[in-house]
């Protein structure tokens, strides 16, 4: 693995993910002396970890993919219209290999420590493997769902068996032939994994905690035609789908009325048009699913009433059903999950109020076990802030992220935290990150922290560091953004819920367009809300 070649250098990138690999090519672009720590053996971030059976992307592959190179856009050709996990971190490997990435990053290392020394305005670096290294500038590329949630389970350690979890899969794959499989969790890891285990398994027994939505993806291969198509247009498209609240889906349709605007049967046919589409053009039928309780109740039982329709056991259906505001957590995409339960192999448990234990052979809970060969985690992650937190990170007066995110994450734009300078956070809290396409949030991130690092130096600025009036103001907005919408009302990852004693704040910033709108304001501004010194 590549070690570092110096002590010091101008930017310190840490992970090799999306956001990893663009920091450092375009630092290395503007002239910057660069390395990335990376605590995988390889790039891709998330797409390294997560290998779990029907790991794939819900956003279309035209769309989640780099903008940043004309030829590489061209030149890569996607196979289905939603990419599967292995043809993404494909991409990623030919992204690294293309843009010679790989001898600017060490791999197998984590960062341990990151500490600011005002004597000299650097940080110095530490990691796992003992190199210890300084730089003007940390740029913290760890992604937004890079650390697992490992719930504590009663009697965990007691389990003979394999426990596997869907974000830290076994790179060899798993083999369910003739197993009893435990799954427990049924987010979005979960109702992708699930249909492929059960077809592989003697018998799975799923353990749900909270029933969630989903609709079909409709995945299908990615014809020549329809690529060759949007290729020949791609500036155009990508232009088109920046101005979108999610900075994806220029090409959904999108409804104009409010939903009660609508008769029933009018709408019936319009959720059954997208339900039949696929994809996350579902939640576009009308205006205002996710302003009004009203709206959304329309939405959240044709859901309902397909779950009960595709579902034979009507206990499990009901079980299936859920009764939270539709899209206040992430709404998931599947192929044949519902219909999953159709099949003689697989059981349902409900967790909702009983918790649960293992034991040597099993899974407990409300007083029935259930004997099983291996287990399988799908609980998620530590969203957001989960790996930031887990690293040693110092600022000024020794001032730790661990006691200034004490009442849950604060940024000025999701880029800079008030007390540590030049310490850039890509898709950090506060900015629109989970809400959007990724890899389009991270671009515009890692571009704005390039020209901002670039402007210090052309202006002989030595730090840049974000105010606490800016920081007290831009946590407000994105706490009044979200109190405008259903978003809050329910207990997601989008507000740290799913992880016990995580202080819950609203994390993402609602509204892509707006965002960027205001991170060119602030440039424009002369670098409004931050000090330079």
């Amino acid at each position: 693995m590549p070690e570092p070649t110096n002590n010091t250098y101008d930017v310190v990138i840490v992970g090799s993910g999306f956001a990893g690999m663009y920091m450092l090519h375009k630092s290395r672009q503007m002239g910057f002396t660069a390395h990335v720590f990376e605590r995988a053996s390889d790039v891709g971030g998330t797409w390294y970890w997560n290998r779990y059976p029907g790991a794939r992307c819900d956003v279309p592959s035209m769309e989640y993919s780099y903008q940043f190179d004309g030829d590489l856009q061209q030149e890569w050709e996607w196979t289905e219209k939603y990419s599967g996990q292995p043809e993404i971190l494909r991409y990623a490997s030919h992204v690294a290999d293309r843009f010679d990435l790989r001898r600017d990053i060490t791999f197998e290392t984590s960062v341990t420590s990151a500490v600011y020394q005002e004597s000299t305005d650097r940080w110095t670096v530490s990691t796992d493997e003992g190199a210890t290294v300084t730089a003007q500038f940390l740029v913290m590329a760890t992604g937004c769902l890079s650390s697992e949630n490992t719930p504590s389970f009663a009697g965990m350690d007691n389990f003979e068996g394999p426990i596997y979890h869907t974000g830290k899969w076994p790179h060899e794959g798993v083999d369910f032939t003739g197993k009893r499989v435990a799954v427990i969790g049924t987010g979005s890891s979960g109702i992708q994994a699930i249909p492929i285990i059960a077809d592989e398994a003697q018998h799975t027994t799923i353990f749900q905690r909270t029933a969630n939505y989903s609709i079909p993806a409709r995945n299908e291969p990615l014809e020549p035609e329809v690529q060759a198509e949007i290729k020949s247009n791609y500036a155009e498209f990508r232009a088109a789908n920046s101005l979108q609240n999610g900075g994806f889906g220029s090409r959904i349709r999108r409804g104009e009325i409010a939903a009660l605007e609508a008769d029933e049967e009018e709408r019936y046919l319009e959720f059954e048009r997208r339900w039949d589409e696929g994809g996350f053009g579902f939640l576009s039928a009308y205006t205002d699913h996710l302003l009004s309780q009203e709206s959304n109740d329309t939405a959240a039982e044709f859901v309902r009433r397909k779950i009960a329709g595709i579902v034979v056991d009507p206990n499990t259906a009901a079980l299936l059903s859920p009764t939270q505001v539709l899209g206040c957590k992430r709404l998931c995409l599947d192929t044949g999950y519902f219909e999953t339960f159709n099949r003689p192999n697989i059981d349902l448990v409900d967790v909702s109020e009983h918790p649960v234990s293992m034991t040597a052979s099993g899974v407990a809970s409300n007083g029935r076990e259930v004997d099983v060969d291996c287990i399988v985690l799908a609980t998620g992650f530590d969203a957001m802030t989960g790996t930031l937190l887990r690293i040693d990170i110092r600022g000024r007066d020794g001032l730790t992220i661990q006691d200034k995110w004490s009442a849950g994450p604060r940024t000025y734009l999701g880029l800079q935290i008030p007390g540590f300078p030049n310490l850039f956070t890509i898709s950090g809290p506060g900015s629109p990150s989970v809400l959007t396409n990724m890899i389009v949030s991270i671009e515009q991130h890692v571009d704005w922290i390039a020209d901002c690092m670039d402007h210090l130096r052309s202006n002989n600025r030595t730090t840049i560091e974000a105010t606490v009036e800016a920081e007290d103001e831009w946590v407000d907005h994105v706490n009044t953004v979200a109190d405008f919408t259903l978003f809050p009302s329910c207990n997601s990852w989008y507000l740290g819920a799913n992880v016990p004693g995580k202080t819950r704040v609203f994390m993402p910033l609602i509204g892509y367009p707006p965002y960027v709108e205001k991170c060119n304001e602030v440039v424009a501004n002369g670098y409004e809300g931050f000090v330079l010194t």
